[in-house]
């Protein structure tokens, strides 16, 4: 597998080499590949240009955090970058695109991450940014040591200027389309109509669950389409070819990837004499994630010698020694079916499997060698865990808590990750709420830093009102799972009563819970992986170096370099980013962490602007800015004193209940965009402050690891106020200009 690595890879740097040569040689001749831009009003080039941009930065973000962790940890970073290099583009709308600037960067990020030497140094980027001590990332130690700080600073540095100048050109593009249109408005209505058709072109890539190289070929396939001559478009056509070349990944039966909707999910097969399958090992995003195990009792008779532990105190089967006979099972992330064999092997009258990602579970129901999905006692829920206890009525003697630890963001709006809803105080609670009188709750988790367990106990003692039985249960194939089980009744400590085995079990393989207490996690705190309310250290490392990043280039721009950017446009762009931070992060919640509800959501979100910009275009008389100031800023504070919980009815009316809340603040501050934006001079300038206004709301983002996210509401507020002052000191010194 190396060996082919290194071959593709030195294959596709030579031809990119000898396609700089030609460019260069071209260019000396006086006859350079890229020609200027048209200067004439294109519908077809705006809706492609917009398509494009929403289409490449959803395929950026999603492919770097596979490759770079730093990325997947780091919520919004990748988002940022690619705002900050579209705002510049904007700003440059007046010179020629930087195609060549672009696809340089393009096939320079390719080759700088996808070097085959390289991997260990990108994995350990988030450690020596910084991480380990006080936020949770796989692999990541607690040293701070600087002079690998300054070095995975400026590595980190030269990952970002190349996602920034991959969206230069696009920023130029859009920009230079909406110049030229007759209306400002009608520009800006096919700009977010394209946006649309980006976002449902990359839904159905996720949905179709196509490699890499597919989303970035169709990518360059836009761009080809973009240039102005028959030879500009061959050229980068025939890029695919490196493309695929450094992308591409070969597949066999016993080893293939799979890019699902929510990350990288990577299959291994291994086989022990005489062919009986021992175990199958999935790795996402590179990282160990699960080993498929054969633990049934045929198998292991005749394999004796492959568990160091008892079976019976295997982390699959210890469960179901606390759970009463054949019992009424809910495991929440099922996985590839470990947890669902060993209930089926302890009888279990039935068994909720709740599994959000589908790669994961088509793997365990065809080559799980217990085949566990096919039994008719299973019922399979593909679904977000917490999504399912809310809407699930059925009751169980044991709620199981499978190791669904998570390396992978909700969204590139928000800070958590997809199973941070997962381990809160409210969760929790409503998996006590669907235990029978004397059911348990049992909690599997790979914990490394103590002050994690240590939060676990704390939650688990103010659901139950007692504390835990706290154990480390070791294992033959995997990492050690740290165990928390605990009963509304007494029935843990009946059966460790009865089962002395069991009772030494528990006590000579104990979890060290000393040390400070640390803030448990709730619906509106839910970031599991950070030890205390503060913004960690990689974090702020990250956002000195996109601040700085962002900065310097801005003041480099020719002409507009020297000049603030509207300040009107700058604070609308990072309030609503705070907003749509919002939105996602609360409707999540209640229809659930999926890939189709975050696609859905920014959807509606984008649908609302272009029904605010359509009233805007056909109302003839102006809308009173005053007033729309004043409500917007109303139902900002409307919704921060909303009591989300005392909402009445089922999670989907109350999920329905918040979607019309929120959406009413998105269209009023889609009116106040389009209405100022409509009498614009300069569309792009207007624009490029917005997307980097934008940079900054996804910065101030990282305030609700401090606050939580409902707080987020309040500097959203501030920035929606801030913008209503600049309007009306403009519209005061148009009055005053106008009256002398």
């Amino acid at each position: 597998m190396t060996n082919w690595r290194v071959l593709t890879y030195v294959l596709a740097a030579s031809i990119l080499a000898g396609f700089r040569f030609l460019l260069a040689r071209a260019n000396r001749r006086g006859t350079p590949w890229f020609q200027p831009e048209r200067t004439t009003w294109s519908v077809g080039r705006l809706l492609l240009g917009s398509f494009l941009t929403l289409f490449a930065e959803l395929a950026f973000i999603r492919w770097i955090a596979v490759e770079v962790m730093v990325f997947a940890y780091c919520k919004n970073l990748a988002l940022l970058l690619c705002f900050v290099g579209f705002g510049l583009g904007c700003a440059l709308a007046s010179k020629p695109v930087r195609w060549l600037t672009g696809i340089n960067a393009f096939f320079g990020l390719l080759l700088v991450i996808r070097l085959p030497w390289a991997k260990v140094t990108w994995e350990k980027l988030s450690q020596n940014l910084g991480a380990g001590a006080d936020v949770a990332i796989w692999d990541a130690g607690g040293a701070w040591i600087w002079p690998n700080f300054l070095v995975a600073a400026l590595l980190a540095a030269v990952l970002f200027v190349l996602l920034v100048w991959i969206f230069i050109p696009l920023g130029q593009i859009v920009s230079q389309q909406m110049n030229l249109a007759p209306k400002p408005l009608l520009g800006y209505s096919w700009n977010l109509l394209g946006s649309l058709a980006g976002i449902l072109g990359f839904l159905a890539v996720s949905r179709l669950m196509l490699p890499p190289w597919v989303w970035l070929g169709t990518l360059l396939a836009g761009l080809a389409l973009l240039q102005s001559t028959k030879r500009e478009r061959t050229l980068v056509l025939s890029l695919t070819i490196p493309l695929v070349l450094l992308l591409a990944q070969p597949s066999t039966r016993d080893h293939f990837s799979i890019w699902t909707p929510y990350q990288e999910v990577e299959y291994t097969q291994s086989s022990v004499p005489p062919g009986d399958l021992l175990f199958g090992y999935v790795e996402v995003n590179h990282a160990g994630y699960q080993s498929i195990v054969n633990l049934s009792d045929d198998f292991l008779d005749r394999h004796p010698d492959l568990l160091k532990e008892a079976r019976d105190d295997n982390p699959y089967n210890l469960p179901f020694r606390f759970a009463k006979p054949a019992p009424a099972v809910l495991i929440v992330g099922s996985g590839t079916g470990n947890d669902v064999a060993s209930a089926l092997r302890h009888q279990s009258a039935s068994v909720d499997a709740v599994e959000i990602d589908p790669a994961i579970l088509s793997i365990g129901k065809q080559r799980h060698p217990e085949h566990p999905y096919d039994s008719p006692r299973v019922s399979v829920h593909l679904t977000d865990a917490r999504a399912f206890l809310k809407r699930t009525r059925q009751q169980y003697d044991l709620v199981l808590f499978g190791l669904l630890d998570s390396h992978t963001q909700l969204s590139d709006y928000a800070n958590m990750r997809i199973d941070n809803f997962v381990y809160t105080r409210e969760s929790f609670r409503e998996a006590k709420a669907h235990l029978k009188p004397d059911g348990v709750l049992f909690v599997k988790f790979y914990v490394d830093h103590f002050w994690m367990a240590r939060r676990l106990s704390e939650m688990l003692q103010d659901t139950f009102g007692k504390p835990p039985v706290v154990f480390i249960a070791h294992s033959s194939y995997t990492s050690q799972a740290v165990c928390f089980v605990v009963s509304a009744s007494d029935r843990v400590e009946e059966a460790l009563a009865a089962d002395q085995r069991l009772r030494d079990f528990t006590s000579a393989n104990p979890m060290d819970l000393s040390g400070p207490a640390v803030p448990i996690t709730t619906d509106d705190w839910p970031y599991l992986y950070q030890e205390k309310k503060r913004i960690p250290r990689a974090y702020f490392s990250l956002a000195v170096i996109v601040t700085l990043l962002a900065v310097g280039l801005y003041w480099q721009l020719p002409e507009v370099g020297r000049k603030p950017p509207s300040l009107f446009f700058f604070s609308m762009g990072a309030g609503f980013l705070l907003l749509e931070t919002q939105v996602i992060s609360r409707l999540a919640l209640y229809f659930g962490t999926t890939w189709q509800v975050n696609g859905i959501v920014i959807f509606a979100v984008l649908t609302a602007l272009l029904i605010a910009n359509v009233v805007v275009d056909h109302t003839r008389r102006e809308i009173p800015q005053f007033w729309n100031v004043i409500v917007l800023l109303a139902a900002l504070l409307g919704l921060f004193w909303l009591p989300y919980g005392r909402i009445p009815g089922s999670p989907a009316v109350v999920g329905t209940v918040l979607a019309v809340a929120f959406a009413v603040p998105v269209f009023l501050a889609g009116l106040l965009f389009s209405s100022e934006f409509r009498s614009v001079k300069s569309p792009s300038v207007a624009l490029g402050a917005n997307i980097l206004g934008a940079v900054l709301g996804g910065l101030l983002e990282n305030l609700s690891l401090i606050i939580g996210m409902r707080a987020l509401l309040l500097p959203a507020f501030a920035l929606y106020a801030i913008a209503g002052i600049s309007l009306w000191v403009r519209r005061t010194g148009r009055a005053a200009d106008a009256g002398t």
